[in-house]
């Protein structure tokens, strides 16, 4: 058993298909088919389904995923915590962020912060939600900031993971001020649609709001992509609606750059939380939740 192949197991849990899970582990994908097939093999067990278009966990591979996590997890909790008694760990703070707060709310979010403590060195990773929650999984940060909704969690553990509310935001869809119609659009002439992809956060909240609004949307997807900056720069140029949050648009609205493509009903509220593992952190990871609290 390597513990790299729990980390294969894991991303493609997480991934439902083989190339995402082999690109998030820098490997080929036939290198990355082969340690799934070792593992299973150290297993006894077919882990996976692949003859549905998504590949899915097996009822054994259900029973197996937790273990793995679990297993992953105390591993390399046990390895920061030998680290700190040789005095081997940073004093760094390390944070997953989704890319959209990393550019909005973080800055102004630490800068308060350290208006009542001193915060030292940060190494931030600035990621879509998807390889946030792997990262704090594999324990290569400590705290994960994102956006959350009551109809879309993120995957994370309660037992085993803790989060904090710091702030709000709203997903409101827009376009450009020149773009045709507006929501809900009409089931013959269905309005172009900036759409998210399955890895995104934001995404995955847009789907579960959506899924329960009445009446139906008339929409068309004509761009998918993981940043909402990219879905922003795109709405932009007239090229469709996109849910985007406030805190990224507001200069646009400022400036009729963007308009709102339907009215507040069709806005999302969210929420923005800081998450952390349940177990003990090394110092100055412990003081810094401390300051939050």
């Amino acid at each position: 058993m390597e513990l790299s192949w729990l980390e294969d197991f894991l991303a493609l849990a997480e991934s439902g298909s083989f190339s995402r899970a082999a690109e998030r582990r820098n490997l080929t994908q036939p290198a990355f088919s082969r340690r799934i097939r070792t593992l299973e093999a150290w297993t006894g067990a077919t882990l996976f389904d692949r003859d549905t278009r998504q590949v899915r966990l097996t009822p054994a591979g259900e029973r197996f995923r937790p273990v793995a996590e679990e297993t992953l997890r105390r591993l390399i909790q046990v390895r920061e915590e030998v680290r700190e008694v040789e005095n081997a760990v940073s004093t760094t703070l390390r944070f997953a962020c989704t890319h959209a707060l990393s550019l909005t709310f973080f800055p102004d979010w630490l800068r308060d912060i350290e208006r009542r403590r001193p915060v030292g060195s940060i190494r931030l990773m600035s990621e879509s939600l998807a390889l946030c929650e792997s990262l704090m999984h594999e324990g290569q940060v400590q705290f994960m900031l994102c956006h959350q909704h009551p109809a879309s969690m993120p995957k994370l553990d309660p037992r085993s993971f803790i989060s904090l509310p710091q702030g709000d935001d709203v997903l409101i869809p827009v376009k450009a001020p020149d773009a045709p119609g507006e929501l809900p659009g009409e089931e013959g002439a269905r309005l172009p649609y900036l759409s998210y992809s399955n890895e995104s956060g934001l995404g995955r909240i847009v789907v579960a709001a959506r899924a329960k609004k009445d009446p139906p949307l008339w929409l068309d997807t004509v761009f998918t992509a993981h940043l909402a900056t990219a879905l922003r720069a795109m709405a932009v140029a007239g090229r469709g609606v996109a849910w985007l949050p406030l805190t990224l648009i507001q200069a646009d609205l400022a400036a009729g750059r963007l308009v709102r493509a339907g009215g507040g009903e069709w806005d999302v509220s969210v929420e923005i939380r800081v998450y952390r593992p349940r177990h003990r952190l090394a110092a100055a990871a412990e003081e810094f939740w401390q300051s939050l609290l």
